[in-house]
């Protein structure tokens, strides 16, 4: 295909396409920034836990005590129970007014699924105040 020249103007008439080439350029360019920058938002940090200062909490109603060990294993105020009795006693504690607060104490091996169970146990039932114990820094 030849280009006609415009016999009034002298020039060749106005392409009516795209040019492609700029924008594909662009679209790599921006592929190449998500390529590179899309593992450092999926990083995991090793982190220790728990030790920590902080300030104590004013009690406004008797608070819960629930522990941890490094198996897995839940106590209620030191005693042992199984998730299902835990659930039926924050269900039970969540009706008391004021709600009280939860004092969850777990073992530095505890897996963290552990402790997500029992925070979303809690706050499945409306017990919304989760206090961590944790052993103070050390000098």
């Amino acid at each position: 295909m030849g280009f006609d020249i415009d016999p009034v103007a002298g020039e060749p008439p106005a392409l009516a396409e795209i040019n492609m080439v700029p924008l594909i350029d662009v679209m790599m360019v921006l592929l190449v920034i998500f390529l590179v920058t899309a593992p450092m938002l999926t990083q995991a940090v090793k982190v220790g836990l728990p030790q920590a200062t902080s300030h104590s909490e004013v009690p406004t109603a008797h608070p819960i005590n629930i522990a941890i060990d490094s198996a897995g294993a839940l106590y209620w105020d030191a005693r042992s129970i199984d998730r299902s009795t835990l659930q039926q006693r924050l269900k039970a504690a969540a009706q008391d007014r004021p709600r009280p607060s939860v004092r969850l104490q777990a073992d530095r091996s505890t897996a963290y699924e552990k402790v997500a169970q029992v925070m979303a146990d809690a706050s499945h039932d409306g017990i919304d105040r989760i206090t961590f114990i944790s052993l103070p820094e050390q000098p």
